[in-house]
């Protein structure tokens, strides 16, 4: 009976479309504190405050906690908000009335309102917050391959994928050469949620046959003010890099390094044989000149 009063008594506050509202971010499974701080440094007795924390926008509006004077704190709150969204007793008693939200979801990503009356004043309103809750996760870093063995007059095909992100990404190709945009004529992008809730972003790219393809995929959050980039080059029929023709003057220089050695070798194993032989007929040069004797 307590809790449907104070809610019927509820009905009757419209909050402002001109009330002022914070900006919080968190990361997905972090803990955050939504602020919601009488101002006027008073101290509170527990038996005469209402305390309602809920998001609005929803349809019908979703109880995310609340605080009654019997000591009630959120036996009917909204599932999804049970056993994560806390008020501080302690904190309360000196008007901080702030929401402590644990293991933040993606699905957090809210404009909560937070509601203070006091009893002794017939359910006056003292103070009103409104919090928008922006949630973010970081995406892997993108990964580009390159499919087949592309040859003179047929097209190249690359994909980039990223996962376990949010909000929903930007992506980008980049064609490194001039660092301009490639036409997205060029690309398929397909954005999906997977079970954790998060964002997994593919995109294929098809651009026609270069000898010298040198492109960028750029995955973009908007709410962390984050480009992850990675880059993929195909050289030419192979679509890979061949050592031999990289750097010519290097390798001509190498082989001739090797045919000094070899050549050095060679001397020196006849350098050894000689001597060898030397030392031989000196050993048998003596041992006749002592039979002789």
């Amino acid at each position: 009976a307590q809790l449907q009063r104070f809610l019927n008594k509820l009905c009757y506050f419209v909050i402002s479309a001109e009330s002022e509202v914070e900006e919080i971010h968190a990361m997905v499974g972090s803990d955050v504190e939504l602020s919601c701080v009488y101002p006027h440094g008073s101290n509170f007795n527990l038996s005469d405050l209402y305390v309602y924390w809920q998001i609005e926008n929803h349809h019908p509006k979703t109880v995310v906690t609340y605080y009654l004077p019997n000591g009630s704190t959120g036996m009917y709150a909204d599932n999804h908000y049970k056993n994560r969204a806390h008020l501080s007793l302690k904190h309360m008693e000196k008007g901080n009335f702030s929401l402590n939200l644990q293991n933040v979801t993606p699905q957090d990503t809210q404009e909560f309102t937070c509601q203070v009356f006091r009893e002794s004043t017939e359910l006056g309103k003292i103070l009103t917050k409104m919090v928008r809750l922006h949630v973010a996760a970081n995406f892997s870093t993108p990964v580009i391959s390159t499919s087949g063995n592309p040859t003179e007059g047929q097209g190249l095909t690359f994909t980039c994928m990223s996962t376990n992100g949010y909000p929903k990404p930007n992506l980008y190709w980049i064609n490194r050469t001039d660092n301009s945009l490639i036409d997205e004529a060029l690309q398929n992008n397909t954005v999906y949620l997977n079970e954790r809730g998060l964002y997994d972003v593919v995109s294929t790219l098809r651009i026609p046959w270069l000898t010298h393809v040198n492109v960028s995929c750029c995955v973009e959050n908007v709410v962390l003010h984050q480009n992850l980039t990675s880059i993929s080059q195909a050289e030419n029929s192979t679509g890979n890099i061949d050592r031999s023709t990289e750097n010519p003057s290097k390798n001509d220089n190498q082989r001739s390094y090797a045919v000094v050695f070899s050549i050095l070798a060679v001397v020196l194993v006849v350098l050894a044989f000689a001597w060898g032989y030397r030392s031989r007929c000196l050993h048998r040069r003596y041992e006749g000149s002592h039979e002789t004797h």
